[in-house]
């Protein structure tokens, strides 16, 4: 490299440095940037670099200059950028990159690190059916404003269901949103405050996470053991960081499978009650269960415990519906929240949902799913423990596996040299907020079925394995 084209590399670096704090809101408008000084001593450049790279974010309109005095940032701020919140970490572990290779990933290749079933095991038919008849329903359904709270009949279905697991629920404690994000986002937006902590789960859901980066919430976690949290370090985080919230799965935990104990909920819920903290719970996945797992919504009533799920994972991801359930003055302040948020409901995703959900070909459906889900855990478990990775556990019912690779390879490299084949993985550290999972990594069984996929992943490993060490 020539000394000018060294020269014009640390230029753009010191740019990138001065806009990424700018996008990551570590620089706000008005602020005072280093001095040409202070910033070339930091990044280990001289002073006309800096000098060049201030002029230039100047002419950008990014900062401005006060003579005399020095630069600061423009009022034009970037906007926020979620990956330059919270921790720096690599690129291939980030909940970001999973989410984002996921979705724009075509359909023809292999995503065993998604978090949704493959179209062909959706209900289809019973889609197909519902929207013929909506097809023929009068104007309102097809292009009306549906309530805030949302269409009667599917929050009186939703009742009636939580109510076959313990959960005693009136329709008017329920609101419908347009997904399980969108629930937890409102909640988020309800109850707390940036700077205020929330306690999560490690391993967790990745965009529990991301999410909480957006409501600036600071996060602590608690480890994740076969029957819940471990409930000693449990009460140690609630008595030092005195959480906001804590955010968890209760019946399938997403992503290790692991069900609540009866034991462990109850010592939660006192806890709870002993540090004032409110629990959000999470049961997206509640369909996919053979027996009905213990609910905390179900031992609290609804008194410190809200309720939270959608149908985006047994019944359709372009159907958006959620609902959260909670206490009657909550739900009141939610409705509010809604309508700023997003005005009326989205009453057409609603009919659609109720219409598949109250016809009897769904139950029959999900009898089916269950069974093949079950087959391909089996399956798929001893495939991968055959070239040495292992589950965590054998979860009792749902799509995941949670799985330690062999010989502690890093599987942000696995996931890599996946992607170079494209084969989409979720590495283990982008579930867990203090990054101890870094040779865990989570299967979707439903996805994970390709000889090929196999294929890559046992080659995958090798050029990792001698990384490692």
């Amino acid at each position: 490299m020539s000394e000018q084209a060294g020269e014009g590399t640390r230029v753009e670096m010191v740019m990138a440095a001065i806009r990424q704090r700018i996008a990551g809101r570590v620089l706000t408008t008005g602020a005072k940037l280093p001095s040409i000084r202070g910033l070339a001593l930091a990044l280990k450049v001289s002073a006309s670099t800096v000098v060049e790279a201030y002029e230039r974010l100047v002419a950008e309109g990014a900062i401005y200059s006060r003579p005399g005095s020095g630069f600061y940032v423009a009022s034009q701020t970037a906007p926020l950028s979620l990956s330059q919140v919270g921790p720096k970490v690599d690129r291939a572990v980030d909940p970001f990159w999973i989410s984002r290779q996921s979705l724009e990933t075509p359909d023809t290749e292999m995503k065993p690190g998604c978090g949704w079933l493959p179209p062909s095991w959706l209900p289809e038919d019973g889609i197909r059916k519902a929207l013929r008849s909506l097809s023929r329903a009068n104007g309102p359904a097809l292009a009306d404003y549906g309530s805030p709270l949302g269409l009667p009949p599917l929050r009186q279905l939703i009742a009636r269901r939580m109510s076959e697991r313990g959960i005693d629920c009136p329709p008017d404690q329920i609101i419908l949103t347009e997904s399980g994000t969108q629930a937890l986002d409102l909640l988020c937006r309800l109850l707390l405050e940036p700077g205020d902590t929330v306690l999560v789960d490690d391993p967790c859901y990745f965009n529990f996470q991301a999410l909480l980066r957006a409501h600036r919430a600071s996060i602590v976690s608690v480890p994740y053991t076969p029957s819940g949290p471990d409930i000693e370090q449990f009460g140690a985080v609630l008595a030092e960081h005195r959480p906001r919230l804590y955010i968890t799965n209760s019946a399938i935990h997403n992503p290790t499978g692991a069900t609540l104990s009866p034991s462990v909920a109850h010592k939660v819920l006192k806890l709870a009650e002993q540090f004032a903290l409110t629990i959000v719970e999470d049961d997206i996945f509640a369909d996919f269960e053979h027996t009905p797992a213990p609910r905390l919504a179900a031992f609290d009533g609804l008194e410190r415990v809200i309720h939270i799920g959608s149908f985006s994972k047994t019944l359709s991801a372009s159907a958006r519906c959620g609902f959260v359930a909670a206490r009657l003055e909550w739900i009141e302040s939610l409705t509010d929240l809604k309508i700023a948020t997003s005005f009326g409901g989205g009453r057409l995703a609603a009919e659609l949902v109720f219409a598949v959900l109250s016809d009897g070909g769904y139950r029959k459906h999900m009898d089916h799913l269950r069974s093949r889900l079950s087959r391909a855990i089996f399956d798929v478990a001893v495939k991968l423990k055959a070239i040495g990775i292992v589950p965590w556990l054998e979860p009792q019912a749902g799509m995941f596996l949670w799985c330690r690779l062999p010989d502690d390879i890093d599987a942000a490299d696995v996931a890599r040299t996946a992607l170079a084949r494209n084969v989409v993985l979720a590495p283990g550290n982008a579930f867990s907020p203090s990054q101890s999972a870094t040779s865990y990594m989570r299967f979707n069984v439903s996805q994970t079925s390709s000889d090929r996929t196999f294929e890559v992943l046992r080659d995958a490993l090798k050029p990792a394995s001698r990384t490692s060490r």
